[in-house]
């Protein structure tokens, strides 16, 4: 056993840092999920440990961001309490060349389009192999969909040329639930050439929640890579 850190981690870690870094004295921060997201909201806790900043709150994307938030010291608001969120910070499973993102690996993607979306300044984190020329050519496209929809919703998505499969529970019998209460039905696109229009045919479909494109939305896009075993941090 080598104690060697991990560079994947480590480089995580690094993009972390620097989007809590961007965070300011007296600002409202929109709080993401994900794994390197979560490095951010420790980082923000340290930074208001030690008085580098203060007067933060937080509004959490998820049950998993809020709960990092209040380990790492970081006082929660929600949006009723607040009329702005001045950055977001949040992970993506693709980003194509116009920051475009495809989310919800982690299921939380409405809290996040609901939270990103308002904010000032939303900044992404992720390492380089989430970049892509075109968005759904690695990773699925999550759509949140009310329980009793789930049938005619999955019929109306393979009308549009998507192939939906129910996302199931990993180490739980039957289907994952979001923090809403509702399914999540992954679509396979051959190609998504206009996110923006797809974006808003499938938000139209009776029973869709929300998707996982969030088109115009980004305005930082910061990136990790792991380059002859070190980290290397850099904005798109």
């Amino acid at each position: 056993m080598s104690a060697e850190i991990d560079p994947v981690k480590l480089m995580k870690q690094e993009v972390g840092k620097a989007a809590a870094a961007l965070v300011e004295s007296g600002t409202i921060v929109g709080l993401g999920t994900g794994s390197t997201t979560a490095y951010a909201i420790q980082y923000i806790g340290d930074r208001l440990k030690s008085g580098e900043i203060k007067d933060i709150v937080g509004i959490p994307t998820s049950f998993q961001a809020e709960v990092l938030a209040k380990e790492y010291g970081i006082p929660l608001t929600t949006l009723d309490a607040v009329d702005h969120i001045d950055i977001a910070i949040d992970g993506a499973d693709e980003v194509d060349p116009n920051k475009n993102l495809i989310k919800g690996g982690g299921a939380a993607h409405t809290r996040e389009k609901v939270v990103d979306a308002l904010a000032n300044k939303f900044v992404v984190v992720v390492d380089s192999g989430k970049l892509v020329e075109r968005l759904g050519s690695t990773f699925k496209l999550p759509v949140e969909v009310i329980p009793m929809a789930i049938t005619p919703v999955m019929r109306a998505i393979a009308k549009l040329g998507g192939k939906p499969e129910l996302r199931m529970g990993i180490r739980k019998a039957g289907p994952v639930i979001t923090d809403q209460g509702n399914m999540v039905v992954d679509v396979t696109f051959d190609s998504i050439d206009n996110p923006a229009e797809l974006e808003k045919t499938l938000n139209n479909i009776p029973g869709v929640l929300e998707n996982g494109l969030f088109v115009g939305v980004t305005d930082v896009v910061l990136v990790g890579e792991v380059k002859d075993g070190k980290p290397l941090v850099y904005e798109m």
